[in-house]
């Protein structure tokens, strides 16, 4: 993050030279989420904000996606996040959030509990009052499409000094963060259309498979992100390493499925148990889908294909596909005891699909089907636990439940209507 000072100390070239490396940044990252989260970071870096929050525009609503806050986040252990929040509230005046997305222009409040009483808006103090948190300084800008068209909010809290205490934040700052918003918003607008994309493939795989809806590919490809987050913190792994991979992850993981839609019907919508026959086909949907991925196009298409080739293997190698021809399904190496193809073990089995694994297991064990009833949470979890070492890589069993908490409030938000 800058420093408070580094802006009397640095010209408005040097200044904006740093906001155009930032800006160059978000605009490599593709899905939304990890999108909102990078734009959120790199706003409060650029105006030095100790916390934030992203909004994105949901009809006449906003809706939170993303708050951050350096001060409350210190007080936890490393590697552990704030609670994963969610709320929405009504694009109107009578919030600074609202106010911005309203008027479509930039707020700027010196000291939240002291505003003009003339002024349409108030500050919501709940959040200050639950964490124990001051909230001084705020500056709220819409971040919009090329077009105008409200995409969301950006704000950011408690501008700091060198010595980190609160002031408020000037007028240079706002310049400094409508450019970066106007920037954002671009980035943010060709996000929204690869999210569009990827919908639209989603829910062609779920014309024809019912089991494989919008809310249980966002619920395993948030847990999957997740999940990474932890195992990456657990194993070091380098924060431009992270951004990178979590950005294909969250993409390629709702993608884990899509070989579905060349499964039959009277296999897909079948009530009762596959018959071994049957399961043999559903089999087919790893390498079928996989097919629809280039793997020599980008990291993106690298992962779908492997998480899609991949996630029904497991550590021990029982798992599916196992040694195959990608392209046509053949067998390449023969497990000597079941007749089937080889399964791939341990680290074999590529990171993203070990990750996708235990995120699809835990979703299809918490929903009840047209076949099964939910398992109570206990028992998945119990489940889990005896499962790793076999099912599941070890160390992706132990970042799951240091991420518990959080996978917990993520299947709350996405239940199923």
């Amino acid at each position: 993050m800058i420093a408070g000072d580094s802006y009397k100390a640095l010209t408005k070239e040097e200044i904006l030279i740093k906001i155009l490396e930032t800006e160059s940044l978000i605009h490599s990252v593709q899905d939304v989420d990890v999108l909102l989260e990078q734009i959120l970071t790199e706003a409060r870096s650029v105006v030095n904000a100790d916390a934030g929050s992203i909004y994105i525009a949901d009809g006449d609503r906003l809706a939170i996606r993303y708050a951050q806050n350096d001060t409350l986040q210190k007080k936890l252990p490393a590697g552990k996040k704030l609670p994963y929040i969610f709320f929405d509230f009504p694009i109107n005046n009578l919030s600074i959030a609202g106010c911005a997305a309203n008027t479509k222009k930039l707020v700027n409040v010196p000291d939240v509990y002291n505003i003009d009483p003339n002024l349409p808006y108030k500050f919501g103090k709940e959040t200050d009052k639950k964490t124990g948190y001051k909230t001084v300084s705020n500056l709220t800008i819409p971040i919009l499409s090329m077009s105008g068209m409200l995409l969301g909010v950006l704000q950011v809290l408690n501008a700091l000094d060198k010595d980190r205490n609160t002031k408020s934040f000037s007028h240079d700052d706002e310049i400094y963060l409508s450019h970066f918003a106007s920037n954002a918003g671009i980035a943010l607008e060709h996000a929204f259309l690869t999210r569009s994309m990827v919908l639209r493939m989603i829910k062609m795989a779920e014309l024809r498979d019912p089991r494989e809806t919008g809310m249980h590919v966002n619920r395993v490809a948030n847990y999957s992100v997740e999940i990474y987050d932890r195992w990456a913190f657990n194993n070091k792994i380098p924060m431009s390493e992270q951004t990178k991979y979590r950005d294909s992850l969250k993409i390629a993981s709702m993608l884990h499925d899509v070989g579905k839609v060349a499964i039959s019907d009277t296999i897909l919508k079948k009530a009762g148990k596959l018959t071994d026959e049957e399961f043999s086909i559903m089999k087919t949907h790893t390498w079928l889908g996989a097919r629809l991925f280039n793997d020599d196009e980008s990291p993106l298409d690298k992962l779908s294909r492997e998480i899609a080739l991949r996630h029904h293997e497991n550590w021990d190698g029982t798992g599916y596909p196992g040694h195959i021809d990608e392209e046509t399904g053949k067998v390449l190496k023969k497990d000597r005891q079941t007749g089937f193809a080889k399964g791939l073990k341990g680290e074999e089995i590529p990171l993203g699909a070990r990750i996708v694994a235990i995120a699809d297991v835990y979703d299809a064990l918490s929903s009840k089907r047209s076949y099964k009833d939910s398992w109570t949470e206990e028992n998945i979890l119990k489940e889990i636990k005896k499962m790793q070492g076999k099912k599941f890589d070890p160390q992706i069993v132990d970042a799951f439940f240091d991420v518990l908490e959080r996978i917990q409030a993520i299947k709350a938000h996405f239940a199923d209507e």
